[in-house]
């Protein structure tokens, strides 16, 4: 909450807010020594001053001068989301664990080589002690070795519909200007979750998807097509609450990796995987090998390293 008497503004933060703001502002330190007063910076033309916590145990923060309007409304927003973040950890999803439910999840949208690879999952609740025993409950931090051991072993117990979008496929939706990420995920997630809904006879409590888009603006993504999944439950960290997306991860992450290698293997190149310095380098060698309309086949191009890769390259 902020105080605005146009000569200054003061904001209340918490304590997790007021340190962020301490080691933000240390390289702009002004070195005074006040009662009272934690630190006093200047960046720019506003003077920042962070006061010791008050006898009410509140932390006050006074920003002056002709941008203290801007400079104070970034950290207001930033109060908000740690404020939501600690709403959002409250809350009580146990409901979504421990029952029968149908989840979905994406893996290869951060990756300039190889394909995107969208899995709904079905676990019920007999399921869940098979599931956990694999160590899928924290998913995120199951490594490469881990997944390609265990999912052999998950899905001969647990029923699962993947879609594979391969680079080809994904370039030609993408340089459709109607098209966008989200939208491709969104038609992808629906298909996968369709699949499993209609094709299997299955009881279930929920259907739930890692959320990555608002629920209307998730259906108007995929408003073309004639055959919808509704009653879908969105949440953000799905995979953190719900055992279905998890091993909806965990098997999108096995099927990536195994094209993955069936490209490397093509190319007798070991690609990198994401998006970083090292892409650019082996794109380069791919390019020079293969030619530049080898990374329609095997890159996404609407990343920018499309550009540096082709940018440094005579033909």
């Amino acid at each position: 909450m902020a105080n605005n008497n146009n000569n200054y503004i003061v904001l209340k933060v918490d304590d997790e807010t007021k340190q962020k703001m301490i080691n933000f502002y240390k390289p702009f330190d002004r070195g005074k020594k006040l009662p009272y007063i934690t630190m006093q910076a200047q960046n720019e033309d506003v003077v920042i001053t962070i006061y010791d916590k008050n006898k009410k145990g509140e932390n006050k923060v006074m920003f002056q001068g002709i941008s203290s309007d801007v400079e104070s409304s970034i950290w207001a927003m930033e109060q908000t989301s740690i404020e939501t973040s600690k709403k959002e950890a409250q809350k009580d999803y146990s409901k979504y664990y421990y029952c029968s439910s149908i989840g979905s999840d994406e893996v290869g949208t951060g990756d300039y080589f190889g394909p995107i690879v969208v899995t709904s999952c079905y676990v019920s609740r007999e399921n869940i002690p098979f599931v956990e025993s694999l160590g899928i409950k924290d998913s995120k931090k199951l490594d490469d070795q881990k997944i390609l051991k265990i999912t052999p072993q998950l899905v001969k117990e647990i029923k699962y519909k993947s879609i594979i979008l391969s680079n080809t496929e994904y370039n030609e939706k993408y340089n459709n200007a109607e098209n966008n990420i989200n939208k491709i995920k969104a038609i992808m997630h629906n298909k996968a979750l369709w699949k499993m809904v209609n094709e299997e006879n299955l009881e279930y409590d929920y259907i739930i998807v890692d959320e990555f888009a608002r629920e209307a603006r998730y259906y108007s993504y995929i408003n073309e097509s004639n055959k919808i999944q509704r009653g879908i439950t969105f949440m953000t960290k799905a995979e953190d609450k719900n055992l279905a997306v998890a091993c909806a991860s965990v098997i999108s992450r096995y099927i990536f990796l195994k094209e993955f290698d069936k490209i490397c293997d093509e190319l007798h190149i070991p690609l990198p995987k994401g998006a970083g310095p090292q892409v650019d380098t082996i794109g380069k060698e791919v390019v020079e090998k293969y030619g530049k309309g080898k990374l329609k086949e095997i890159a996404k191009l609407n990343f920018r390293n499309t550009q540096r890769i082709l940018d440094t390259l005579i033909f």
